[in-house]
């Protein structure tokens, strides 16, 4: 799926029409309702305060493919008790519901500056309740302008395609971030504790870029010098747990002077990691190399070259589909079958 001049929407904060996904489309996540697929996108319009906005977007499929995109956004910065949050626009989701059938998402809030994590709930996927910042409410609100991104909730991948927040020991856990990975708790799904690392423990790794504003946060999940995932690791789609433990699949970016000298500079590739099933901090494995890396000419070449970027995974029809974003402009899709 690319961009497309055809969906068209009034701001309501410019009060104008925008041509709202003309530019780029990327970073999909998915839900399996009805027997159809539905992809909630990242679509960004050429022409706003900051050049740019990013606003979530609807479409569906029966194929897994194809699909038909909704007019407007869903999801979008406007004029509500967020806007000044979200000016730069709404990004990135991921999406899973509840035992009730409640929809969650996380996505990322930026205002031209700071990204922030927030969290919204849906019926339907069409109309969305926005809380605001996932850590507002923690440690006294010290989170709350703090750089947070890409919120992955451990959850059961049913073979009816429903992804399913899952409590371990009584709580929702969360895997984010997008320097190093960390762990959340959550009792509803909406407010969340960032783990914090015991008296006396130190980081697995010298920390850098926006780890080093979050320097007490317990790294689940580290980058690792001379690999692939060298200069930062950011949570992928809902992570799945399995009996095996939780897989949590991973994007990575590299830097060749620091990580793996033979993949250009800046280059996003995709793997995996595996954490105990009982204690979601605990991490077992590990891939040593990544299992998909740019290779298409829509992955090298995009607004963002050198970039496969995934987000969204479904069960559906017998097969996993994995969706993901492309030079940050495209979206495209990997399959495998259900073993």
């Amino acid at each position: 799926m690319g961009p497309s001049a055809v969906g068209k929407f009034t701001d309501p904060i410019l009060k104008r029409t925008v041509l709202w996904e003309e530019k780029d489309v990327f970073n999909p996540a998915v839900v399996v309702r009805d027997g159809k697929i539905y992809m909630l996108y990242r679509a960004e319009n050429k022409i706003t305060t900051f050049g740019k906005a990013s606003r979530v977007g609807l479409a569906s499929s029966t194929d897994g493919v194809h699909f038909k995109r909704e007019p407007a956004p869903v999801l979008y910065p406007a004029n509500d008790a967020y806007k000044q949050y979200e000016t730069g626009g709404t990004e990135d989701p991921r999406v899973v519901e509840d035992a009730k059938g409640t929809y969650y998402m996380t996505y990322t809030a930026y205002d031209g500056k700071l990204a922030r994590l927030h969290v919204a709930s849906s019926p339907d996927l069409r109309h969305w309740t926005k809380y605001g910042n996932a850590f507002a409410q923690a440690g006294g609100g010290k989170y709350l302008d703090k750089w947070s991104k890409s919120g992955s909730i451990v959850s059961t991948y049913e073979p009816d395609g429903r992804i399913v927040a899952t409590k371990i020991k009584g709580k929702y856990w969360m895997y984010w971030g997008d320097a190093q990975i960390w762990l959340a708790t959550s009792d509803d799904l909406i407010h969340w504790t960032p783990l914090e690392m015991a008296p006396g423990e130190k980081p697995p790794v010298p920390l850098r870029a926006q780890a080093l504003t979050l320097p007490n946060l317990k790294v689940v999940l580290p980058t690792r010098a001379g690999k692939f995932d060298s200069d930062l690791v950011e949570s992928g789609p809902p992570a799945m747990l399995t009996d095996q433990g939780i897989r949590l699949i991973y994007n990575s970016r590299n830097v060749p002077a620091i990580g793996d000298k033979s993949l250009p500079e800046g280059t996003y590739t995709a793997a995996q990691a595996l954490f105990d099933k009982n204690d979601p901090t605990k991490l077992l494995q590990r891939t040593d190399t990544f299992f998909m890396r740019p290779d298409k000419p829509y992955e090298k070449t995009g607004q963002v070259n050198q970039v496969v970027f995934l987000e969204g995974l479904a069960r559906y029809k017998s097969n996993w589909f994995l969706y993901y974003g492309t030079a940050d402009s495209k979206i495209a899709v990997a399959t495998r079958p259900v073993e």
